[in-house]
């Protein structure tokens, strides 16, 4: 069982920065792959990023984030984070950590149905 609370939300302005945070419980952490998604108003939720198990594994992005947005983890920490650079007004979403048990990322994973646990999302504004 995994436990994930996001923090580090807020609203900024286009070309901004914000970092988000992902922190969980248990002792498995280390055994989970971990995502990123978001959600805006009236559309489906979407992957944004995720990364493998291991502490510097391999990382995947969606290509609209791609070369702006970084996900990392510290396994020592129990922590995920995503930092968001060069914000665009359609980044504003609702943001979700995911945990989905397993080391390795699988084509599967770009979907919201292959994770376990859900935090309970940070809102993302991005004002023009």
């Amino acid at each position: 069982q995994v436990q994930l609370v996001e923090s580090g939300g807020g609203l900024v302005q286009a070309g901004d920065s914000l970092r988000l945070s992902c922190a969980a419980s248990g002792r498995t952490f280390s055994s989970y792959v971990m995502g990123w998604f978001r959600q805006a108003p009236g559309k489906e939720r979407e992957f944004v990023a995720a990364i493998v198990s291991w502490s510097g594994g391999s990382t995947y992005y969606a290509d609209s984030v791609k070369g702006r947005f970084t996900i990392s983890r510290d396994n020592a920490k129990n922590t995920t984070s995503l930092q968001m650079n060069s914000l665009k007004p359609e980044d504003t979403a609702v943001y979700y950590c995911a945990a989905r048990s397993g080391g390795r990322f699988y084509y599967t994973d770009y979907a919201a149905d292959a994770y376990h646990y859900w935090g309970q999302g940070t809102q993302v504004t991005v004002s023009s």
